[in-house]
């Protein structure tokens, strides 16, 4: 029964993730003015991160199997980092104008998304496969 639970937080986090990537961020430099889109952003992700982390951390605690619960504290780990190192260096970046440091570090950010995207579907297909 915790498995089940554990399988609904990584299917709801992959589907905020999702969502954000698909529909929110392309629409948000878009409909806004660029000073408004930052600020949003600015307040956004930390607590996208930390919201995804937590989430992450109690679906590695309830997993049933020692790789997933790996799996899920590592990709925790990295919403962690991303909170509380990763976004401050990106917003640093930008505010200094550095320009080719916050490409980089938003390069990444994105990375590491689209990483933790991966591992929630392989996550989700290897419990799929054991039910």
């Amino acid at each position: 029964m915790l498995t089940h639970l554990s399988d609904l937080i990584v299917a709801a986090n992959l589907g905020i993730m999702l969502f954000f990537t698909v529909a929110v961020a392309p629409t948000i430099f878009v409909v806004l003015p660029q000073e408004w889109a930052s600020a949003y952003v600015r307040s956004f992700f930390p607590k996208y991160y930390l919201f995804l982390g937590l989430s992450t951390a109690a679906a590695a605690a309830l997993a049933g199997a020692l790789p997933v619960q790996a799996g899920l504290g590592a990709v925790a780990l990295v919403f962690f980092l991303s909170r509380f190192w990763l976004t401050p260096q990106v917003n640093n970046a930008r505010d200094n104008h550095q320009d080719r440091r916050f490409k980089q570090l938003h390069a990444a950010s994105v990375a590491l998304n689209l990483a933790q995207l991966v591992a929630f579907v392989w996550i989700l297909a290897r419990s799929l496969g054991a039910a």
